[in-house]
């Protein structure tokens, strides 16, 4: 026992020589207690887009998914520049998503499910032929990206704003 504690000891003295190096980084700060403002994220975007005529659009995430996989994103556009945009160039992009297998299929790859074979042994994705049908159209249009071998990934830049897509179609 007391080779224990004199290991224990020697320990505690290496980790207080540590911590009093220089260059030794500081302790994290304790997180920050919850905001109590309802509209803290529309707060912060009035103070950013105070050099806008008309305002700003703002989406921004913070997603852990199923698969271990963490994602922080955030986009802010001009009102301006969205009302000057020609919509009809996004109409591929928000169409693909106007199809129930292809949001399924979206949601099961967030899940994991990764290739496609293991897509085509689930129910609710048709034939093999009309799987990748939905595949090809959501490759497209920008909500999955092949790495080969038949696997599919959501981008990382599309994991924030799908969800908000959803999330903005919910009744």
């Amino acid at each position: 026992m007391e080779s224990l504690e004199t290991r224990v000891s020697a320990l505690e003295q290496q980790l207080a020589e540590l911590i009093a190096r220089p260059d030794h980084p500081a302790p994290p700060a304790p997180p920050a207690p919850p905001s109590t403002d309802t509209f803290w994220a529309l707060e912060g975007l009035r103070a950013h887009a105070a050099d806008f005529a008309h305002g700003a659009v703002l989406f921004t995430g913070t997603v852990d998914l199923p698969t271990g996989e963490h994602y922080d994103w955030q986009h802010g556009t001009a009102v301006d520049d969205l009302l000057e945009a020609d919509w009809a160039d996004s109409a591929e992009t928000l169409g693909a998503l106007g199809h129930p297998v292809r949001l399924l299929l979206l949601r099961r790859v967030l899940a994991g499910v990764r290739t496609a074979a293991e897509l085509a042994a689930e129910e609710g994705f048709g034939t093999t032929g009309q799987l990748y049908h939905h595949l090809r159209q959501l490759v497209a249009a920008g909500w999955l990206r092949t790495s080969g071998r038949g696997r599919y990934a959501v981008p990382g830049e599309r994991v924030v704003a799908l969800l908000v897509i959803l999330s903005g179609a919910r009744r």
